[in-house]
């Protein structure tokens, strides 16, 4: 399998909204799949019917061909949403400060969604050095409900302070560096919105109608370095994302066709960029410039799970010293590992929705699902076991450009929802790497349902915070 890792570059205000029920409409916080793999479907056609010099030599012609198998072959391309890459670090410049500025820059490391199970200071949530810190809660409640002892995490920092020590969830994109000269290795990556307000247009007059005005919430195309200096350096916002096709062949011509027509330079001719995402792009928003790369998948999952089974089974090794040997060793003879969201996802078991990854489910999802349903249940239990979840829901919609109709509402379960499993199948394990690149649930090639096994942040523990780097 193939990756196309997107590079996008906004160059005008982005109006993404996420159709919610009744008549809210919000800004996205991210570019969603789908409005990436409309956009570049639309083009595609658009230019087939324009009969476009060289639109044949790109080999993406309507009457089936790569454009079939793209979007509507039974293994189409996966389009993955795009999440911003501008992150908050802190200016390390300056020593003199106790606390160091925050300025946004891009940056080049993986963006991820931090788990369900991340908290933070109520008082003052965020990474550090501006917050109080933020860390991971899943290994150590594991733990706790195997010996029935409550959970009650709180905050180093602000009991050091003697102040509200309480920690709620902390949501978001984040990233972290490997670079051993930067002391905080953990950023945090957001988008900001504004609203625009517009007079609506007398349809017979075609001139401005008094008493009409109307606001579309966009994402903004461009951000300051650093707030706090005199002179503002402002940069244009980047998105990264990842389509993930099966063949080469098609995935070399698609990366050919996104840069022929996306403003990159080619052949000493300037393209202006004709990728447009979102809403009202007749009025000027939307505007794009993406840079693709092809490269091959050559992810690893067994590193990750074989260190979230050595984390486990240190933490648990630390409660037994002080609690003594529990009623059952939960660690014999299993391996453990998480399914982390790392996008929303529409889940559905026996023809309903559901918010809950079941081991039937997963069986499905990794094609073991006939010799599962064989077992008893214990022996399903033996084989696979949900150990807990953490996740909540929320109800989707949007437009359907193609059909010119809305979509339906669907309930979706929110991304950096997690999923402690429990196994003692090694080829169930052989099997999550093609899950983590597939997805799971409904609608994978728009972006929905994209998982990653053992998220490296639930390495990261309460003793932490003390260390100063989270």
């Amino acid at each position: 399998m193939k990756r196309i890792k997107l590079e996008i570059t906004t160059l005008s205000p982005l109006a993404i909204a996420g159709k919610k029920p009744g008549s809210v409409s919000e800004a996205e916080d991210h570019i969603p799949g789908s409005v990436i793999r409309g956009a570049i479907a639309s083009q595609i056609l658009q230019l087939s019917n324009q009969q476009t010099p060289r639109i044949a030599e790109q080999n993406f012609t309507t009457g089936g061909g790569d454009f079939e198998a793209l979007f509507l072959g039974d293994e189409p391309a996966i389009f993955q949403n795009a999440y911003p890459a501008v992150a908050k670090i802190a200016d390390e410049s300056n020593s003199t400060k106790k606390k160091s500025d925050l300025i946004s820059q891009v940056v080049t490391d993986e963006i991820m969604v931090l788990p369900a199970t991340a908290v933070s200071s109520k008082t003052n949530p965020g990474f550090k050095p501006k917050g109080n810190g933020v860390f991971d809660t899943l290994i150590d409640r594991f733990c706790a409900d195997a010996y029935n002892f409550p959970y009650d995490p709180s905050d180093p920092k602000s009991l050091e302070d003697k102040t509200d020590a309480r920690v709620e969830p902390y949501s978001g994109f984040y990233s972290k560096t490997d670079d051993s000269k930067i002391q905080y290795k953990y950023r945090s990556h957001s988008t900001s919105t504004r609203f625009l307000t517009r007079v609506g247009i007398n349809r017979r007059r075609a001139t401005s109608e008094d008493d009409i005005l109307y606001s579309i919430e966009v994402l903004n195309e461009s951000f300051v370095e650093n707030p706090q200096a005199g002179f503002k350096n402002w940069h244009p916002v980047v998105y990264r994302s990842a389509i993930l096709v099966n063949d080469t062949e098609l995935a070399q011509s698609l990366e050919n066709f996104i840069n022929q027509n996306s403003g990159i330079q080619n052949s000493g001719i300037q393209n202006s960029g004709i990728f447009r995402f979102g809403g009202a792009t007749s009025r000027g928003l939307g505007k794009v410039e993406i840079t693709a790369t092809v490269e091959t998948v050559s992810e690893d999952i067994s590193e990750r799970i074989n260190e979230f089974n050595e984390k486990v089974k240190q933490r648990w090794g630390r409660y037994r010293e002080v609690f003594g040997e529990p009623q059952k060793n939960l660690l014999e003879n299993r391996t453990y590992f998480t399914l982390d969201l790392q996008a929303d996802a529409i889940l559905a078991e026996n023809w309903r929705r559901t918010t809950v990854i079941s081991p039937q489910m997963l069986c499905q999802a990794v094609e073991l699902d006939d010799e599962f349903s064989k077992f008893s249940k214990e022996e399903q239990e033996d084989f696979l076991k949900l150990e807990v979840a953490y996740s909540s829901y929320n109800y989707r919609s949007g437009w359907n450009a193609a059909w010119g109709l809305m979509k339906d509402i669907e309930l979706v379960t929110n991304r950096g929802s997690v999923y402690l499993f429990s196994t003692k199948q090694q080829k169930l394990i052989d099997k999550l790497k093609e899950l983590e690149l597939k997805g799971i649930g409904d609608r994978t090639c728009e972006g929905f349902g994209k998982v990653q096994i053992c998220n490296p942040f639930h390495l990261v523990f309460r003793d932490e915070l003390i260390e100063d780097t989270v």
